[in-house]
């Protein structure tokens, strides 16, 4: 289905969701009404199909390790979980031939502010979740794998090892799957809550049972990752992605989004609109039409800024927003990133000095402080916007915020102290004037929100 045949249809095809916003696709979310999540719903929508295509026995039938990753290849699916690393290619890299055990791992440690997607898609489709990992650990030839569930989403992680014990049940998991040679386990895990666990290799240290810290790269995890065997990690989006495009083919899947941006993506669009929520649209649409989809800027104000990839994007001024679309290409071009999805809106109520003395405080906060760099910078640039904030703001201070960022970024182990300092610098470059004006004038330029 072309991108301007799933643009048609966005009244048409919206759930209703508790964020008040509408999933919009005819992939992820098609026909789900929030209550008709179980194995029997989701076989009657299609579930399974694709895993079934894959290990149909008979001469001719079928598809073969390589065919399956050639088809995500064909499809440009990216990893939706920040990076946008294109999953095909990731998929790779695993050893297939490795003589011992390989691990798979979904990372659903979704702590990125502003980010809300993958706990809708476990809560109200968990099997297309669990029909993803399944393939993809065919694909690698890989025979275990865990879901690692952010730890304050406890209702999607319960619903989760439902779905398991669904699809155990039905013969979907285990040994001999649908009476082929392939078997494969999944078990959930669930973390703390801690941000730094949705970093790959804390993530896998967290699985171990050890404090949630980043590891030195190299080695990278394709060999050497969860308890020092090749593994492969894929966010949540992405293997729930992985069944249509198994059922409709990579091309389709390519063609739903644009060149280099396959398919579609789910955007938590936050902030100043009048219907925040979740909208799974075709990458490449643009942000103008999404802001319309959820609503508008609230109250008819005026659209200042957007964050459009989660908190560790940098911030993009309305007038450079506007002109985007909405994919992994346009969004870098622009100055940013996509990252998580998060779209983060701000209207002209919003101070930009109090916006980053918010977000400095969560990185500070965040930081596992294994880093010098991040552990003493991201203290430094919490106090100074505080203290720009509050009024006690110094001339050089601007230059001083964008010193600290530049001895933080691009020299820590993981990418946390770049998630803290990016915003700064973006801040500074777009909305100097802001900040220069709580320095002289010790008080906000934005009047009182009414």
């Amino acid at each position: 289905m072309s991108a301007e045949k799933i643009l048609s249809q966005f009244q048409a095809t919206g759930v209703q969701t508790c964020f008040h916003g509408r999933h919009i696709n005819p992939q992820i979310y098609a026909g789900l009404d929030g209550t008709n999540w179980r194995l029997k719903d989701y076989v009657a929508r299609g579930g399974y199909e694709a895993l079934r295509k894959i290990l149909e026995q008979g001469e001719g039938k079928g598809l073969t390790q390589d065919q399956v990753i050639a088809t995500v290849k064909e499809s440009a699916l990216r990893g939706r979980g920040g990076a946008g690393f294109p999953t095909g290619l990731k998929w790779s890299f695993m050893p297939r031939q490795f003589p011992g055990q390989k691990y798979l791992v979904c990372n659903s440690d979704e702590g990125e502010p502003g980010t809300c997607k993958d706990r809708d898609i476990l809560q109200f489709n968990p099997h297309i979740v669990i029909e993803g990992m399944i393939i993809a650990a065919y694909a690698m030839g890989i025979s275990v794998g865990y879901n690692y569930i952010h730890g304050e989403i406890f209702t999607s992680y319960d619903r989760f090892e439902e779905a398991l014990e669904e699809a155990r049940e039905a013969g979907f998991l285990g040994d001999r799957i649908l009476g082929s040679a392939f078997n494969f386990q999944l078990h959930a895990a669930h973390g703390f809550g801690a941000y730094i666990c949705g970093e790959e290799t804390a993530l896998l240290e967290s699985l171990e049972g050890k404090k949630g810290q980043p590891r030195f790269k190299p080695p990278f995890p394709a060999s050497f990752g969860l308890y020092g065997k090749p593994t492969t990690i894929n966010n949540t989006e992405t293997f729930a992605a992985v069944p249509w495009i198994i059922r409709n083919g990579g091309i389709a899947y390519l063609e739903c989004g644009k060149p280099n941006n396959g398919g579609t993506k789910i955007y938590s669009v936050s902030g100043d609109v009048e219907l925040p929520g979740n909208y799974e649209v075709p990458l490449g649409t643009p942000f103008p039409k999404l802001l319309e989809i959820a609503g508008g800027v609230r109250k008819g104000r005026e659209l200042k800024a957007v964050i459009p990839g989660g908190s560790s994007a940098p911030i993009l001024p309305a007038s450079i927003m506007m002109d985007c679309t909405m994919d992994y290409d346009s969004i870098s071009k622009a100055g940013s990133m996509l990252g998580s999805g998060a779209v983060i809106v701000l209207d002209d109520s919003r101070c930009m000095v109090k916006s980053l003395q918010r977000l400095s405080y969560f990185y500070m906060h965040e930081s596992c402080g294994q880093c010098t760099p991040c552990r003493e910078g991201t203290g430094w640039l919490s106090r100074m916007v505080d203290r720009i904030e509050t009024g006690h703001g110094r001339p050089s201070d601007m230059d001083l915020l964008n010193s600290v960022a530049d001895n933080i970024q691009g020299r820590t182990i993981c990418a946390l102290g770049d998630a803290a300092a990016m915003p700064v610098r973006a801040m500074i470059k777009h909305f100097r004037h802001e900040f220069e004006y709580h320095v002289e004038h010790k008080t906000c330029m934005v009047p009182a929100y009414v």
